[in-house]
């Protein structure tokens, strides 16, 4: 059917439409882009213009090229002229009485053999489809931003969506050198619902007062290996957008507390300080960035120390015991060992974030970080937080992961591929369980629902299993 898919149509020239037919167009398609603002269209075409031509002043694309890629590009006001079009995508307005309605006068006005797609991000594809005709040709294909360069696209499958639709949007996608991936239509799909916890378990240590912004995000980026840290990504993203994204899982998933949205982001919001494009969010953007305060060499009149790493683990450093988080407070293991204690965080890299039961003694605390420095760590002292930050914010990712393997939204391999495309993580959310361990991230989830008594950190069924099969197998 893919083969058949030749004349595509995109509603919507903002900046998702003007990138999904820019892709479109360069991969041969006539494209027609329809707005009801003749203006918009124009404004869409000078982008994808002064984009293209930059690709040819670096020597990516040839003039001639870029000049057949811009005269496959028909601007359309009225949308009888998408009759035509063998596929429509469609990328307005992330609201669902837009989409209905849209949807609605391309039933009318496309015959049935025409594919319709929405880019929506979180939107029910089944909700889109319910009231037309011949809902089986209705499908997700949401592109991420910027089309153009994003390799991920997530073709979603709504309850009535047919399975050789499905099949010719992947095959499409493909032959447009993108990635697919299938997912049911759920709530945030893949990548908005897995992604959750990386944002608001952020948002949490900032509420909490852990630590700085500055720190939070250099903990996941350089500690946890994400290519960005989360404050920092949703002020680049606009607080608006990623709050917005946050409050439609949060309420289509019947209020559930893991994915309950932050109040210091909504008053971000509600205040305008959107990010980046406002030139305020949770950074100042016309300015500097604060340093982060990466704690300073200690002496090294500790030397020498009797060291000792347990097989558990624990590393013994005279009177202290230093330990990779488990989800407890450092203060809860100092009480329980009747000794100093130091937890630190998954250490992927150079760094390690640790923090310091309040009632140690200085000198142990500082005989910790005189260690660590010369494993030739940078070390981070934050506030004693159970599960730190890197631990528990991969922990409940993969948890999330899990849940949405468990209930059929898409395959293993998917939702990694997925999450490594989508939002560049570092490792497939499933494989970097399998690879820290399933029970070590179960005890770390139940120690935090322990610590907080909430539901927001409940272990989904199928990571207790994974758990209980990992045991089996070790022993």
């Amino acid at each position: 059917m893919a083969t058949n898919l030749h004349t595509i149509a995109v509603i919507g020239s903002g900046t998702m439409g003007a990138g999904i037919a820019e892709v479109a167009a360069s991969h041969g398609h006539p494209v027609l882009v329809y707005d009801i603002d003749a203006a918009a269209i124009s404004r869409a075409v000078d982008g994808i213009r002064q984009r293209l031509t930059s690709r040819v002043s670096r020597g990516k694309l040839s003039a001639d090229a870029a000049e057949q890629i811009l005269s496959r590009l028909t601007p359309v006001t009225t949308i009888n002229a998408l009759a035509k079009a063998d596929l429509v995508i469609e990328a307005a307005s992330e609201r669902l009485e837009v989409k209905k309605a849209l949807f609605s006068q391309l039933a009318e006005v496309c015959p049935p053999q025409t594919l319709l797609a929405s880019n929506t991000s979180s939107i029910s594809v089944t909700a889109i489809a319910a009231e037309i005709s011949h809902p089986e040709r209705v499908a997700g294909l949401h592109f991420f931003n910027p089309a153009p360069v994003m390799k991920l696209v997530e073709v979603v499958s709504g309850l009535a969506t047919s399975s050789e639709v499905a099949d010719a949007l992947c095959e499409l996608a493909l032959s447009w050198g993108k990635q697919p991936v299938r997912c049911q239509s759920t709530p945030g799909f893949i990548v908005n619902r897995v992604a959750r916890p990386f944002y608001s378990e952020a948002w949490r240590a900032l509420e909490e007062q852990v630590a700085t912004p500055e720190a939070i995000d250099a903990a996941l980026r350089d500690g946890g290996g994400f290519p960005m840290g989360p404050l920092e990504l949703t002020d680049l993203i606009g607080q608006d957008v990623n709050f917005a994204v946050t409050c439609s899982v949060f309420n289509a998933f019947w209020q559930e507390r893991r994915f309950l949205p932050s109040l210091m982001q909504q008053e971000l919001v509600l205040a305008g300080r959107l990010g980046k494009k406002s030139g305020q969010g949770v950074y100042r953007w016309q300015e500097e960035k604060p340093a982060v305060s990466w704690l300073d060499p200690v002496s090294d009149s500790f030397s020498p120390m009797r060291v000792q790493r347990r097989s558990d683990g624990v590393t013994e450093i005279d009177e202290l015991l230093l330990i990779e988080t488990q989800g407890e407070t450092a203060q809860a293991l100092a009480l329980r060992h009747g000794c100093p204690v130091v937890v630190v965080d998954r250490i992927e890299r150079d760094v390690a974030v640790i923090a310091a039961a309040p009632g140690n003694p200085r000198s142990a605390t500082q005989k910790a970080i005189y260690w660590l420095q010369h494993q030739e760590k940078r070390v981070l002292q934050i506030a004693d937080y159970p599960g730190l930050l890197v631990w528990r914010t991969v922990a409940m990712i993969a948890n999330e992961a899990l849940d949405a393997l468990q209930k059929g939204v898409a395959s293993e391999q998917d939702i990694d591929t997925a999450m490594r495309l989508g939002v560049n993580y570092p490792c497939g959310p499933i494989a970097w369980g399998e690879r820290l361990g399933w029970q070590r991230l179960l005890t770390l989830l139940e120690n935090l629902q322990r610590h907080y008594g909430e539901e927001r950190y409940r272990p989904c069924s199928l990571l207790r299993q994974r758990a209980l099969l990992e045991s089996s197998y070790e022993s």
